[in-house]
């Protein structure tokens, strides 16, 4: 496999297809956990800064009830104790705000609460300099709270790679409301390729390094081995979240181009269950591409390479990490997330009445 050549999805042949006159009742989950081998750590500081990130959705995001409920029950503190299992008390906080960040943003600018557009150049700005930047926006001031406290040890390259990441998100987020808006829609490549910054995983990759106390060297962060590692990272945690967040979209009635599961319901005629295998085979060929590229890794001498391994070891934290997490928090399955993990079995729920 050529990294330097750009990976195609590999869709997987499957057996099912769609049959109008049966709705099913429940589907049978991919077995994601059995698939992804690597070890889950927990960071010890998860209950404290959890509860000090809490505060900050009050304090600095401002929210009350009954918006709060949800970021409150959602528990990011958990997700970035999982992908950032070394880091210290400092540094996991402002991961964990960054990360509620995130999620508030999105949520906000998927349901037109405010205007994506102007976000992302106010929170670009915000970022560029959290300091000396003033802004009423809500979002851009989250992101002074947070980002002043990321560039007191965070180095330039990580740094630039952070900001730049969250607006390649930020503008992923924006065009998908604005094609939404025009009746635009998505076939399984031009989804597929919004997918991988809408997902919102790759500034994320940038706290590894933030939380590490390294700053990878140009020459590191794009050779092509490392960015197809990235790649092989961001697809699996995006078809992964995609499955596993299906049946709450669905029941909420999101446009059929949203989740890869519907996409390729839709434009390769699966039904339900066989696009859930099809969507498994893709996190379970993202696995397999991580792990052919993590062996060819060439060194740029001991002291890189031994960040590097950092690295790497982050993005695995990051597949494993939010994998669990997604069945641990509320936000997916309720409170049957134990049962689901375990049996696989979810229950499809009732489409809400618009």
């Amino acid at each position: 496999m050529d990294p330097t050549t750009p990976q195609a999805i590999v869709f997987p042949t499957v057996t099912h297809t769609t049959t109008p006159d049966s709705e099913p009742s429940q589907f049978i989950l991919p077995d994601l956990i059995n698939d992804c081998h690597y070890p889950l750590q927990k960071n010890p500081n998860c209950y404290p800064i959890s509860r000090a990130s809490d505060q900050w959705l009050t304090d600095v995001a401002q929210l009350v009830e009954p918006e709060i409920r949800g970021y409150l029950d959602m528990d990011t503190g958990a997700l970035a104790a999982v992908c950032y299992p070394g880091a210290d008390a400092f540094h996991l906080q402002v991961c964990v705000e960054s990360i509620n960040w995130a999620f508030i943003m999105d949520d906000r600018m998927e349901c037109g609460v405010i205007d994506g557009r102007k976000a992302l150049e106010s929170c670009i700005s915000a970022l560029r300099d959290p300091i000396n930047f003033d802004t009423e926006q809500l979002g851009a001031k989250m992101c002074k709270s947070f980002f002043s406290r990321f560039r007191e040890t965070a180095g330039p390259g990580c740094t630039e790679r952070f900001i730049h990441r969250t607006e390649l998100f930020l503008a992923a987020v924006a065009k998908q409301v604005d094609d939404r808006a025009k009746g635009n829609m998505y076939h399984l490549e031009s989804y597929t390729t919004l997918r991988r910054d809408l997902v919102g995983v790759k500034p994320c990759f940038a706290l590894i390094e933030f939380v590490a106390g390294i700053d990878l060297p140009d020459e590191v962060v794009s050779h092509p081995v490392v960015k197809a590692l990235e790649d092989a990272t961001n697809d699996h945690v995006a078809w992964a979240d995609d499955i596993l967040s299906y049946n709450k979209e669905q029941s909420r009635g999101d446009e059929h181009w949203e989740n890869i599961v519907a996409v390729l319901m839709h434009d390769r005629g699966l039904d339900l269950q066989g696009a859930m295998d099809c969507a498994g085979q893709m996190c379970k060929d993202a696995i397999r591409r991580f792990e052919s590229y993590r062996p060819i890794l060439p060194s740029w001498g001991e002291e890189v390479d031994r960040q590097v391994a950092v690295y790497v070891e982050g993005l695995q934290n990051w597949m494993i990490g939010s994998l669990h997490w997604h069945f641990d928090t509320v936000r997916y399955f309720g409170k049957d997330g134990h049962a689901v993990k375990r049996d696989r079995i979810v229950k499809l729920l009732p489409k809400k009445s618009s």
